[in-house]
């Protein structure tokens, strides 16, 4: 009760029109973002001066800034170091957003630090005109109070959104910063052109910090260079995984995808500069350069050399689950840029599966995706994967009161979710050359369900919740689905009907892509152990 209390409570604290006026106020004026962010620091019991005991390796960039952050987090750990990690979103419970060691911080002490920080802000409110740091702020916030606390050795600090006005940038003096590949996303806030977008997630350099980067397109990479130099920064390119020099065994890592390779040379470079600091106080400000060694060196007499993990718990990106016939490909890719590698990663491993299934298989593909992003984009990239089902539903796990309180979002109606879903079927249906059909049926009753779910043609569905898409798409064949303890969605007959090729098939291939937060809703109820 008492977890479930202080998420509620942080629930308030999401973006409502007040909060959203402020954020308009200070999109003209940048700055003013990181100095609220050390106000609300200060209210809170902290400084910024405290944050460099946390010797943070801090980083951005567009798509698998999380996947590096895991990888650099899993290689300093192997190392016996005391690890923080920061990351956002979460998938299923926001505790997952704050990890020491590698593992969410449990719901005692989440609700223990939170209440500390929230109880300091709030008793300073009235002194500070009636305001409280948004959502994400707060977390950041409670993220720096929780490591702190619980005295890591490092903090590995992923960005929000961009970098240079990002709230995680009132660190001053981290150790080490890195910046994954760049692409368009974020444009109302980060700018237009894949440049500006550079020049933001640029500006966690610092004067004298080392930085590193996988290799950019020139545009974007000529801007980086210019902020490092303007900055005193000195920045490094990072080698391509295979320039490596390698052991005789073959290199695997612990997240599928080609894209994971870049990912994983940035991590061992964060890394290594990272441990030359640590290791090698007196000789670190000399030894600045790209790591070119047999993975590391080790730098503890006794230590074997490292690698980037061979197993790495990161749900949620390229993760295959399979539930007897049913197989789940779950990635939570919302750019076009990593919509292109999960079709790629989709497309190689969903044929493995194929080829040992042992008779026909249905294709389905389940998709959502918020704010500004380009769902038709995302969606074109999709066709050539050749889906029997298109299913589109907005993120949230179940239609009724009760649903789970960390992934509830106020920002957004339930009718303008089910608009999008709507959307992304008329757009689905004219990419693969289909005519619209008038009129909408309901494929769940009005009394059934608060939310209304409309079906245009045999192929593409739109469901109130994630529960009922599930349930559909996997026609009883998913004991986790089937479970007794799960409410079961009716739906019309004419509905269930349309499902006779899910239910002859000799196996169900779902993708789920388009927003992490519909992959973690999907997760919440495959995955028992992440129903809490």
């Amino acid at each position: 009760i008492e977890y479930f209390d202080a998420v509620c409570t942080l629930n308030t604290l999401q973006t409502n029109a007040c909060a959203l006026e402020q954020v308009r106020r200070e999109r003209g004026h940048p700055q003013l973002q990181l100095q609220a962010m050390r106000g609300f620091l200060e209210r809170a019991g902290l400084v910024v001066e405290e944050l460099d005991h946390l010797n943070i390796i801090h980083v951005t960039g567009t798509k698998g800034k999380g996947s590096t952050c895991a990888f650099t987090e899993h290689i300093l750990r192997s190392y016996g170091f005391r690890t923080g990690f920061y990351s956002s979103p979460h998938l299923v419970e926001v505790r997952e957003r704050i990890r020491i060691n590698g593992k969410p911080i449990g719901k005692e002490l989440f609700t223990k630090y939170f209440w500390q920080v929230y109880g300091r802000l709030y008793e300073t409110k009235d002194t500070h005109g009636g305001s409280m740091p948004a959502y994400f702020r707060f977390l950041t916030i409670l993220a720096f109070h929780v490591f702190l606390q619980e005295k890591v050795d490092l903090a590995v600090i992923e960005v929000g959104i961009g970098g240079a006005y990002d709230c995680t940038n009132i660190i001053r003096r981290p150790w080490v910063c890195g910046i994954a590949s760049l692409g368009i996303d974020h444009t109302s806030i980060l700018g237009d052109t894949i440049e500006k977008i550079a020049w933001q997630k640029g500006g966690i350099f610092k004067p004298g910090v080392p930085a590193f980067t996988v290799k950019q397109p020139d545009g974007p990479m000529m801007v980086l260079k210019e902020r490092a130099k303007e900055i005193g920064c000195p920045l490094w390119v990072c080698p391509e995984l295979e320039e490596y020099p390698a052991d005789s065994e073959p290199l695997r890592l612990g997240l599928a995808g080609h894209h994971q390779r870049s990912n994983a040379s940035l991590a061992l470079q964060l890394s290594h500069s990272w441990l030359q600091r640590r290791c090698l106080p007196g000789r670190w400000d000399t030894m600045w350069t790209v790591y070119q060694g047999p993975w590391f060196v080790p730098l503890f007499q006794h230590q074997q050399p490292r690698k980037p993990p061979a197993q790495l718990p990161w749900p949620g990106r390229t993760q295959t689950l399979k539930h007897g016939p049913v197989t789940y490909f779950l990635d939570g890719a919302h750019t076009t840029r990593s919509m292109l590698a999960c079709v790629s990663w989709f497309s190689k491993v969903a044929s493995q599966h194929e080829r040992t299934t042992g008779g026909p298989v249905v294709r389905v593909l389940l998709f959502n995706a918020t704010g500004e992003r380009d769902s038709a984009a995302m969606l074109k990239l999709l066709v050539p994967c050749h889906f029997d089902f298109a299913v589109f539903c907005p993120n949230i796990t179940e239609a009724i009161a009760s649903c789970n309180a960390d992934q509830q979002n106020f920002n957004v109606s339930v009718e303008n979710m089910l608009t999008r879903c709507l959307d992304n079927q008329r757009s689905w249906r004219l990419l693969n050359g289909q005519e619209e059909k008038p009129g909408a049926q309901l494929l769940i009753s009005r009394d059934a369900l608060p939310l209304v779910a409309a079906e245009r043609c045999s192929k593409t569905l739109v469901f109130p919740c994630i529960l009922s898409a599930l349930q559909w798409l996997s026609q009883g064949r998913d004991s986790v689905l089937a479970h007794p303890d799960k409410r079961v969605i009716p739906v019309k007959p004419s509905v269930t009907a349309k499902a006779a090729p899910l239910r002859d098939a000799a196996g169900i291939h779902v993708l789920v892509a388009g927003s992490l937060h519909l992959v973690g809703g999907v997760l919440k109820h495959l995955d028992p152990s992440f129903a809490s």
